[in-house]
């Protein structure tokens, strides 16, 4: 062999050396990634906290129908519920549909079930209590909820989807009660489970919509008016954890707390009283009710838009609230406030003629009662609005002084006997420090 075929050969041998190489730190590099996957989705479904739960006995007692499904049930709490037979037929007929609808794709329904098989560690730890169900039947409820809703809210957004004899949308009833359902705090799955399967399965044309704002516009009717006038930036996908999280999103205040200065807990004359003490209590325009704001003897409130969805969703996010760790107190301490203000129906006419209290002309006990029954004992750590309640507590008391030394007209002093046991009177939303 002479030089020029020697150098060949080391030539071809060096590229096959080289092609060897070369695949060996493919599959390497292939294998690395495929563990990096696996360690991560095990170090996510580990790390992840609970954030469904089924609500406690003490929050519910005598209140089923508020926390409990009555038409479709979500999750696996109430799944097998023999009372929602109906639409857990409709939810297979929503499936067929969902993922027959144009582009049509065989591996779709494949895709769907190894998406939700991966995730399905992470699911599970999402709920509050181990879910007795094996894996087959735990990830075909995932499915078949996700893409119920998915379905559910592309027919409510796009009216020439439906069919003419969907029962789903056969009368405002049915549409009330589906509302309620999707918003109970036991009757929810994770919203990273949605937005999966959105991203899988066919979308018609029509929508060019993402599935936060499907979901917003299905619940529109829950969320405040004023949101309108403000439009608030829409979260991703990872900051939601689930439907009624996404509408407690937009219930949430925007402005700067007002600190407190103690662990004292703070309380405040009802609304009516406020009045005749000189403050001035009047309407805010804001994208939250729960803005409210005390500046200068002002107390401003936005509006409160009571509707027929009005205890059921409050019951439910006052429910996420005293079962998630991680989940700040803002609307206990909303209600907790509003108790105090409304305690009569005095305090609901002052606060309709202000616009502060917009509802359907339900008679003003029932308002009154509302709040009540809504009430959770809140540590005053936790209440949002002491802050408030102390600069307007510290207010009132620079004002007592200023009438006592005569720099203010006297015409008020016929309240002060009366107002100020009152204002000093234990709080009813304050337990403890």
């Amino acid at each position: 062999m002479d030089f020029r075929e020697k150098t060949r050969a080391r030539s071809k041998s060096l590229e096959i050396q080289a092609t060897e190489r070369d695949h060996v730190s493919i599959e390497i590099t292939n294998d690395n990634i495929t563990l990096q996957s696996s360690i991560k989705e095990k170090m996510e479904s580990i790390s992840l906290s609970h954030c469904i739960y089924k609500v406690h006995e003490q929050l519910f007692r005598g209140n089923e129908n508020n926390y409990f499904p009555s038409l479709v049930s979500i999750g696996p709490f109430h799944n097998g519920n023999e009372t929602h037979k109906l639409m857990q037929d409709k939810k297979w007929r929503y499936l067929n549909t969902l993922l027959n609808r144009k582009p049509y794709s065989d591996a779709t329904l494949d895709t769907c079930i190894r998406a939700l098989k991966r995730m399905e560690q992470k699911s599970r730890n999402f709920y509050g209590e181990k879910i007795e169900m094996v894996s087959d039947n735990f990830v075909e409820m995932m499915l078949i909820d996700g893409c119920f809703i998915i379905e559910l809210f592309l027919e409510f957004a796009f009216k020439s989807l439906r069919r003419r004899d969907d029962i789903c949308f056969g009368t405002n009833d049915v549409i009330f009660k589906l509302r309620c359902d999707l918003i109970l705090f036991e009757n929810q799955v994770p919203f990273f489970v949605l937005e999966k399967l959105f991203h899988l399965v066919p979308i018609p044309k029509e929508c060019n919509m993402s599935l936060v704002e499907l979901s917003l516009c299905f619940f529109r009717k829950l969320i405040p008016e004023n949101h309108a006038h403000f439009p608030r930036k829409i979260s991703s996908p990872p900051q939601t954890l689930h439907l009624l999280d996404l509408i407690r999103q937009h219930y949430l205040p925007t402005s700067p707390q007002i600190l407190s200065s103690s662990n004292t807990q703070k309380n405040i004359p009802h609304a009516t009283n406020l009045d005749s003490l000189g403050i001035r209590v009047k309407r805010a325009i804001s994208e939250s009710p729960f803005n409210v704001s005390f500046y200068d003897g002002e107390l401003k409130i936005p509006s409160l838009e009571i509707h027929s969805y009005t205890e059921i969703l409050f019951r439910n996010l006052i429910a996420m609230e005293n079962h998630y760790p991680a989940c700040s107190k803002h609307v206990t301490s909303y209600v907790a406030l509003m108790e105090r203000l409304i305690q009569s129906n005095p305090d609901v006419r002052f606060f309709r003629n202000k616009e502060i209290i917009i509802d359907g002309h339900e008679r003003e006990g029932e308002i009154v009662f509302l709040f009540q029954k809504l009430h959770v004992d809140l540590n005053v750590k936790e209440f949002y609005y002491n802050g408030l309640c102390e600069e307007i507590n510290g207010y009132q008391s620079r004002r007592i002084g200023l009438i006592k030394f005569g720099y203010v007209d006297s015409g008020f002093s016929v309240y002060w006997s009366v107002l100020l046991n009152s204002l000093f009177s234990p709080s009813p939303f304050s337990v403890g420090d």
